[in-house]
């Protein structure tokens, strides 16, 4: 991670204005991304506050400083931080507990304040502020939850706060005897959103004979647009924006459409304690040139970006009833091509390759999406930093020399480190403009390629019915200050759109520069660029990145503004526009500490969705940050133990109920209403069934609030964790058997299926756990279905090594490969599952009333069959039912899943003398053991195969 500069870096100059440029194109420089957390984690974080005022004094006048406050000044020579905060016009909040302290605010419009011979120097103006004696306002109380219990101050109201928020601030604090206490800096987003919230146009807004720029930046002293010619090319012309409340903004004739633009924004940057000159790209920027250093002036709706019949793509969506009848297959752009010699080698890894309708790749998703499949999760395709958009400048590895060598070697990984900063490899989860699709994927990062590519991709998937979800970072930014390419936001108003902690530094727990949607303008921006990909690329979902670190306000804001768009005006229908994220509840935002946020508990009742790592935990065992080797449910936890120590029999066994309870409550929709008998005997609902870290297990209000998934692009893939966690001479056939069970488990339960790229096909990363820079070489994808991509070599080093000795002799191990025949059995199961959950909306229901009325389990209680799930689902039985009747061809449905190595007989007597009998699809399974599935009415018994699920139905007559 790039190092951020603080303002106790830099010894204040008398005179600073310097000028900030962009980098030059290519990645040197930007922070690479950090392995994201994909498990809740808890912290905890607090502040507190209240309120204080008064007048004015002679400018640049020396004011003593004690010794007690030198702590908050930098050795170099000014304040190191900014606990205090501005937080409406009228008020500032501080952390200061002596009742008789006065507060005076300092301004240098030009940042010559310094510290010098124990006196403060270079002011423009200092004014005293008042006490306040009540506590904050409840909405500011509501919007900085956090410094609650801070003291506040009044500012008289003749100051000119719109003039002092652009200049260098500090706040010192005197006790009653006039005696000098503290001094510290100021955060400003309270004030700027009290005084400058606008709704407003922002970026470039085209008419017949003109375009308007509008640029949101109210601490600016002054800014201008620098106009190029080209992407490369000199500077043609520098023009002048005047601004309004704010908003700085100018009319330029049309004639300036498809040149390349910069903003030059004169302001005063905290993390150098100096006026700059920032050159930045438009933060609304709808093109841009190679790896963003400068933006493209176009006007997204020309006729010239559009493929042929664009207009008309809503009229061609796949149709999508209910969101309960949506199933998720997460896809990296570059994974799905990279190795396709089927596609073109200059599409291949890009936008360009979803195009080829005879590729091995679409013939892959064309029979997922025959058998139901409904949407694609692309990973990060906006613009992000880690990789270089200019192709020239790649570097690969020769893959056919890593091929030579031993499966367990660490020559691989050495080989793939060596280039990854300049592979044309990364996940991009390091945004950089959120606005635009990223370069590198397109046949020419310069120009218009990325927006026509970037639409004939998602059009090209919506013709195969397939709905495209969009993977969005709002989280966190790549870069921060004012200097470097990848810094955008935070030159054009610095300190507002990151998240800073109480001492002012920037919040680093989503990665790197966490960014405030608490704040007005981000989240305006959030929705802004929501509303762009829906809109302007016609996108289906949207999948939001560490979600629990964004507020849940901006969330339901989100929503309701996508669910506005409408076909006649907008060109798409908003109401099917699915939205889902990671409500991980961790940092800084845990526990609604800078407010409520959108963390799994909170998002009850909105109608968006979260991933549900309970589920995964269960299916799988242990989470993604324990011993690799602790097993789950399916796994053979008590079963088939592989030798580690995870208790005696009886609490191996007790882990294994446990197990089956969070199971279960997933597979019924993770509702926290759901009432389920767990393996003691009692009957709880799912929000007082709890996980071994003491979360609620259920925590949904609708089935479309869960994302169910066994694996995803984070951590070890499906087929790598059956592989390390099954004891190490389990065969290969049986390690089959384990990965299409998780996966049914996924694919049969109540609410949204999620399925990671490759796990119906035993994709293999060689047990990479975190593979965001691992290049092709280990993400690869095989759609001939020719390999796995086991046994590649040792996973990288940086994240993988201290498993080295569990992996190696793993990867050496000839049994542990699968041939072609396995993957082709495994697909062809994956895809009979998929069939099956499409063929009842049983496997579907959309209302929790539904799931509580329809769904029940049967082997529970303390006298439950190990190893063992059996769920049935009722529809009205006859045209007197109580319920209502939804499937047709159905009445009942019962499926089985045994995770034991061996067939188990199991009679459930409420399940007795009914009408069951194997579903059709699995009838005629390529999979001779589920077809030995049986049931006997008389006794209510049903007869399942080692590691199978069965599912039986009752035909209606």
């Amino acid at each position: 991670m790039q190092m951020l500069l603080h303002a106790n870096s830099l010894l204040l100059a008398p005179t600073t204005s310097r000028l900030s440029a962009s980098a030059s194109p290519g990645r040197s420089g930007t922070a690479q991304p950090l392995p994201r957390p994909a498990h809740s984690a808890r912290a905890a974080a607090r502040g507190t506050r209240r309120p204080h005022a008064v007048a004015a004094a002679s400018p640049r006048t020396p004011m003593a400083v004690g010794e007690e406050c030198a702590a908050a000044v930098a050795s170099q020579g000014f304040v190191s931080d900014a606990r205090a905060y501005w937080v409406t016009r009228s008020l500032i909040a501080w952390n200061v507990n002596d009742q008789d302290t006065s507060l005076f605010l300092y301004a240098s419009r030009d940042a010559t304040m310094h510290v010098s011979d124990g006196a403060i120097h270079g002011y423009d103006s200092k004014i005293e502020l008042e006490p306040e004696h009540a506590s904050l306002p409840d909405n500011v109380a509501e919007k900085f939850p956090f410094i609650r219990s801070y003291r506040t101050f009044r500012v008289p109201s003749s100051v000119d706060v719109a003039s002092l928020v652009k200049c260098q601030l500090a706040v010192a604090s005197y006790d009653a005897h006039a005696r000098h206490q503290d001094v510290t800096g100021l955060q400003l987003p309270g004030v700027l959103d009290d005084m400058f919230a606008y709704t407003g146009p922002l970026g470039a807004v085209f008419s017949d004979k003109d375009v308007d720029l509008y640029l949101w930046a109210p601490t600016a002293q002054d800014v201008r647009v620098c106009f190029y010619d080209g992407p490369a090319g000199p500077l043609l012309q520098t023009v002048q924006l005047k601004e309004l409340n704010g908003v700085w903004s100018v009319t330029v004739p049309r004639y300036r459409e498809n040149q390349y633009y910069l903003y030059e924004v004169k302001v005063y940057h905290p993390s150098t304690s100096q006026v700059e000159k920032c050159l930045a790209d438009d933060p609304y920027a709808r093109g841009l040139s190679a790896n963003g250093t400068r933006t493209w002036l176009v006007d997204i709706n020309s006729e010239t970006l559009k493929p042929a019949s664009w207009d008309e793509l809503s009229d061609e969506k796949p149709n999508l009833e209910s969101f309960s009848d949506i199933s998720i297959y997460e896809l990296h752009i570059r994974d799905f091509s990279a190795h396709d010699s089927t596609v073109d080698c200059n599409s291949r890894g890009g936008f360009r390759a979803f195009t080829f309708q005879d590729s091995a790749g679409i013939r892959h998703l064309r029979k997922l999406s025959a058998a139901g499949l409904t949407h694609v999760h692309l990973l990060p395709s906006f613009h992000f930093a880690s990789v270089d958009d200019n192709k020239s400048n790649w570097k690969f590895v020769d893959e056919a020399q890593l091929a030579k060598l031993p499966p367990g070697s660490d020559e691989q990984q050495a080989a793939i480190v060596s280039i990854q900063q300049e592979d044309p490899y990364n996940w991009g989860y390091d945004p950089v403009l959120w606005g635009v699709p990223k370069g590198s994927y397109a046949s020419n990062p310069d120009g218009p390629s990325r927006i026509i590519e970037y639409r004939q991709m998602v059009q090209a998937l919506n013709r195969i019915g397939l709905r495209v979800v969009m993977d969005v970072v709002y989280n966190h930014l790549d870069s921060s200050g004012p200097f470097g390419v990848s810094s955008v936001l935070d030159k054009i108003v610095p300190g507002y759109y990151l998240r800073r902690n109480v001492n002012g530094q920037i919040e680093n727990s989503a990665a790197m520069n966490n960014t405030a949607s608490e704040h007005f303008m981000v989240d305006r921006l959030i929705v802004d660029d929501l509303l762009n990909w829906a809109i302007n690329y016609k996108v289906d979902g949207f999948r939001f990145d560490l979600m629990g670190h964004i507020m849940k306000s901006t969330m339901i804001r989100a929503k309701s503004a996508i669910r506005s768009l409408t076909r006649d005006v907008h060109g798409v229908d908003g109401s099917k526009i699915y939205l889902y994220g990671e409500g991980w509840d961790f940092g800084e935002v845990a526990q609604n500490k800078r407010g409520i946020n959108a963390s799994q508990i909170n998002m009850s009742g909105t109608g968006i969705g979260s991933f549900n790592d309970r589920i995964r935990d269960s299916v799988n065992g242990g989470n993604p940050f324990g011993n690799p080797l602790q097993q789950g449910f399916s796994t053979g936890l008590f079963l088939e133990p592989n030798g580690y120590y995870q208790g005696n029999e009886a609490d191996t066994r007790r882990e294994l109920a446990t197990y089956a309870d969070h199971i279960q409550i997933g597979l019924a929709g993770n509702l926290k209403d759901y009432v389920l008998r767990t393996h003691t005997g009692e009957a709880k609902k799912g929000s007082d069934i709890y996980t071994f870290d003491g979360s609620p297990v259920g925590y949904t209000s609708s089935p479309v609030e869960t994302i169910n998934y066994v694996s995803a692009h984070d951590n070890e893939t499906l087929f790598d964790i059956v592989s390390i966690k099954t004891p190490i001479g389990l065969s290969i056939d049986e390690k089959c058997r384990i990965n299409h069970l998780a996966s049914s488990m996924i694919a049969l339960s109540q609410g949204i299926p999620f399925f990671h790229a490759g796990d119906e096909i035993l994709r293999s990363k060689s047990l990479d756990r975190d593979s965001y820079n691992s290049g092709d070489w280990f993400n690869k994808l095989d759609f001939t279905y020719e390999t796995n991509n086991w046994g590649v070599g040792l996973p990288p080093r940086d994240k993988n090594e201290e498993n080295w000795h569990l992996i190696k002799p793993r990867l050496e191990n000839p049994s542990f490969r699968p041939l072609k025949n396995h993957i082709l059995s495994v697909f062809d199961n994956f895809v009979d599952i998929l069939k099956i959950r499409y063929s009842s909306p049983l496997f579907r229901l959309s209302t929790a009333s539904d799931i509580e009325q329809r769904v029940r389990f049967h082997n529970t209680g303390p006298s439950m069959v190990p190893g063992v799930i059996v769920m049935s689902i009722k529809d009205a039985q006859n045209e007197k039912c109580e319920m209502a009747q939804l499937d047709k061809n159905f009445s009942y449905v019962v499926t089985i899943f045994n995770v034991c190595p061996h067939e188990v007989s199991i009679e459930i007597h409420d399940l007795a003398s009914l009408g069951l009998e194997l579903h059709p699809i699995q009838v005629n399974s390529s999979d001779a053991l589920v077809r030995q599935s049986a049931y006997e009415a008389s006794k209510g018994r049903f007869t399942v195969s080692r590691r199978t699920t069965a599912v039986f139905v009752q035909p209606r007559c």
